[in-house]
């Protein structure tokens, strides 16, 4: 049967929760026979502590976030070197980074992004960061867990921005632990019943998919260098190059170098002309001796 308020399969036998910890009422299997089921609203007021799940600590939400981020930005980090790969140009080791593959390469990486959190929030109640870290995403409302995992997500937008410092500060302020999407969605973030198999096994899982990606990207940056410019949007945006003393980036209308030397390797540089100059008036000074 499923649980009235995650609405996570629960089996008929038990009659608590073992997701939300909510209190599951015996004859839930014959009311979604009949169709007759009301999912189970958070009272303000409170209740009893055995049907209220623990609200999970900001902290634990930052490092999840954190695991999570690191999954994405090497995820992001393949696909836009491979479309690099396919609307960029390499011209006499210069990097031109065209409008198409700055078009592209964002398109899919936010698409990327909103489809792991989205899709895993919705089916499994957490993402890898969060399943190790022991918490996740609890539906109370009358929507589908789809629906509230993309209105949740969706506002991700808002609540991030500052590093997700305005969705910390509104959690904060919140009785309930909730960012600007959490109480848009109605859902909440808990900490769940998950065994430490269940926990071993996302670590597995989140540093196989880490070290995939970083294998995958020197292999990925292997393919052909492309040396023309896309049909469609191939004005250059970015240029990034080196010369012999300095890296730089150059944009329409700004240039930024990069010094590849240290300042007291110049020092020395101009000073070791002048060291010589004076060992060799030092020579010329000195008696030479008389040879016979």
């Amino acid at each position: 049967m499923e649980c009235p308020r995650c609405r996570r399969t629960v089996d008929s036998k038990l009659r608590r929760c073992s997701w939300c910890g909510v209190n599951v009422p015996p004859g839930q299997h014959m009311l979604e026979e009949s169709g007759v089921v009301v999912p189970i609203r958070a009272s303000e007021s409170g209740g009893s502590s055995s049907s209220t799940p623990r609200l999970a600590t900001l902290g634990d939400r930052l490092i999840a976030v954190v695991l999570d981020m690191a999954i994405l930005a090497v995820a992001c980090a393949l696909v836009d070197v491979w479309v690099f790969m396919q609307w960029g140009v390499v011209s006499g080791g210069e990097l031109r980074v065209t409008a198409a593959s700055i078009l592209a390469g964002g398109s899919l990486d936010v698409v990327l992004a909103f489809l792991y959190l989205w899709v895993l929030e919705a089916t499994l109640g957490s993402t890898l960061g969060k399943a190790i870290m022991g918490i996740g995403v609890v539906n109370n409302s009358s929507r589908s867990s789809l629906a509230a995992s993309a209105i949740r997500n969706l506002l991700r937008v808002v609540d991030g921005l500052g590093f997700y410092l305005l969705g910390a500060l509104i959690a904060s302020c919140s009785k309930f632990r909730r960012r600007l999407g959490d109480i848009c969605a109605g859902t909440y973030v808990v900490e769940g019943n998950l065994s430490e198999l269940i926990r071993a096994l996302s670590v597995l899982a989140w540093f196989a998919l880490l070290s995939a990606g970083v294998w995958a990207l020197p292999h990925v940056s292997s393919q052909p260098k492309p040396l023309q410019a896309p049909r469609y949007l191939g004005e250059t945006i970015v240029q990034i190059g080196q010369t012999e003393k300095s890296i730089y980036v150059k944009m329409p209308n700004h240039r930024i170098d990069v010094s590849l030397t240290r300042d007291s390797d110049v020092e020395n540089a101009r000073s070791t002309p002048e060291r010589e100059t004076g060992k060799a008036s030092k020579l010329e000074n000195k008696d030479l001796p008389v040879l016979p």
